[in-house]
């Protein structure tokens, strides 16, 4: 198991990417349009994920077959994400949209831990988590208001 502060660390780097990111697929929408900006985002993160692939001589991808066809869906899934920030970003800010997504991605958790979804570990919602939610969900509030 990692450290504690190893894992921190590189949850605070994907925030920070996806904060850097979404502003920069905003403009990207604002110059070209969504499906645009969604195709070049995603044409981006092919090539910088291929050149690992092909220095390591493709890991594990010959076995794509083995992963359930539903995860395959995750990629869909990415295209919705950057549609939703580069509409938000340029009519609500930069941080009331992160704000947002992460609001849906903690009350999506939450329902995923309760009922141990897709491999999570079951994490019955309780009062406290509850009362999260909503300090969350008045943060949204209060900062698109």
């Amino acid at each position: 198991m990692q450290p504690l502060t190893v894992i921190i660390l590189i949850g605070l780097a994907g925030g920070i990417a996806v904060g850097v990111q979404a502003p920069l697929s905003s403009i990207i929408n604002q110059r070209l349009g969504p499906l645009e900006s969604i195709f070049i985002v995603h044409l981006g993160g092919a090539l910088a994920s291929l050149i690992p692939l092909v220095i390591y001589g493709g890991g594990k991808l010959s076995n794509w077959r083995s992963v359930p066809w539903y995860a395959l869906g995750a990629g869909a899934l990415g295209l919705v994400v950057i549609f939703s920030m580069t509409y938000m970003i340029p009519r609500i800010g930069v941080a009331p949209a992160l704000i947002i997504l992460l609001a849906g991605q903690l009350l999506i958790g939450s329902v995923m831990d309760h009922f141990g979804l897709l491999g999570a570990v079951q994490r019955p919602i309780d009062l406290m988590r509850v009362v999260g939610l909503g300090v969350v969900f008045l943060g949204v509030w209060l900062s698109v208001k």
